[in-house]
């Protein structure tokens, strides 16, 4: 069992009724599979599938918070009325991520937002950031090592619009590119988060 926020523990099902379930002879394991180096995964929504895929496999490779984002490309769009269940969706898709990849910290998971505000917002954040770029000039393994915190900015299927890029890089984004190829925007979370924990994280490869 875990409880989110760091906790591990073993014990003994002593109890089924219904839905609830109790444990006796329960002990702690100081367990942390935690990754030193804090990412956020700012990701543009996407169909709702895609969404999923990004979040389980974000949370599989260690980040911290995961911020979805409106942008003008987005193919998802969320009415208020709608968005607190996909938040909540969106938790037990980490939840059980979770519990495949033994994580004991569960990311937090925000609220969507528009990039706009959000950009206006991550301005102030004292952290790497890093925006994925087809066009970018430079890569990953070109930049200085992250002070403990990263920032992962992704786009929608159809990218960036140029107000989007143009206000990411006024805002302190670095444009980065992953390689040659245009890789989809579930594919580039996912490289790019494999990227930095590999660069800076706790991949052992």
């Amino acid at each position: 069992m875990f409880d989110g926020l760091g906790n591990e523990c073993q014990g003994v099902i002593a109890r089924l009724d219904g839905k609830r379930v109790m444990v006796g002879n329960i002990t702690t394991a100081g367990i942390s599979r935690e990754s030193p180096l804090q990412v956020m995964l700012a990701q543009a929504l996407s169909s709702s599938e895609k969404m999923d895929w990004v979040i389980q496999k974000a949370t599989e490779l260690g980040v911290t918070e995961i911020q979805p984002l409106d942008t003008e490309r987005s193919v998802a769009k969320l009415p208020a009325e709608r968005a607190a269940k996909r938040l909540e969706h969106w938790r037990q898709v980490a939840i059980s991520a979770c519990e495949q990849c033994g994580r004991n910290v569960l990311p937090k998971i925000h609220a969507p937002l528009d990039i706009m505000v959000w950009l206006q917002q991550a301005k102030e954040l004292p952290v790497a950031k890093f925006i994925l770029l087809p066009q970018g000039t430079a890569s990953l393994h070109g930049q200085a090592k992250p002070p403990g915190s990263a920032v992962l900015l992704v786009g929608a299927e159809g990218g960036f619009t140029s107000a989007e890029s143009d206000t990411a890089l006024c805002c302190g984004f670095s444009p980065v590119q992953l390689g040659p190829r245009v890789l989809r925007t579930e594919t580039a979370a996912v490289a790019g988060l494999t990227a930095l924990q590999m660069l800076w994280g706790d991949f052992n490869v």
